[in-house]
């Protein structure tokens, strides 16, 4: 079966950085778009990077020049590399397909606060 397992977050203070990890299992991963969305408390999921299958990749305003996606294709995995981080990053972090979605992982908690 498909799992999406999310690793990495935490509690770090404005302008620190973490680097999210997810483990695909169940699909092809390789040939999938894939993207890393968020729910902060009281907002819907939001897709917040996204990588094509051939490695081009795209960012909400939010989080350009910031974060960065990329995947490791042999691994299976999705990262995402969060710098500069803001207290309205905080939120789960979440991966999954870009167009198809699968079941949802449990995410993963990142913090920003002093």
């Amino acid at each position: 079966q498909v799992q999406l397992v999310e690793s990495g977050g935490g509690h770090v203070q404005p302008g620190g950085s973490l680097r999210l990890s997810c483990a695909v299992s169940g699909i092809s991963f390789s040939i999938n778009d894939m993207g890393w969305y968020r729910q902060a408390p009281g907002k819907e999921r939001e897709l917040v990077a996204s990588i094509s299958n051939g490695g081009i990749s795209s960012y909400s305003e939010s989080v350009k020049g910031r974060f960065t996606i990329s995947r490791d294709n042999a691994k299976n995995t999705l990262y995402l590399q969060m710098n500069s981080l803001k207290p309205e990053d905080t939120a789960v972090y979440y991966c999954n397909g870009k167009y198809t979605l699968y079941y949802w992982g449990q995410g993963t908690q990142v913090t920003v606060s002093s």
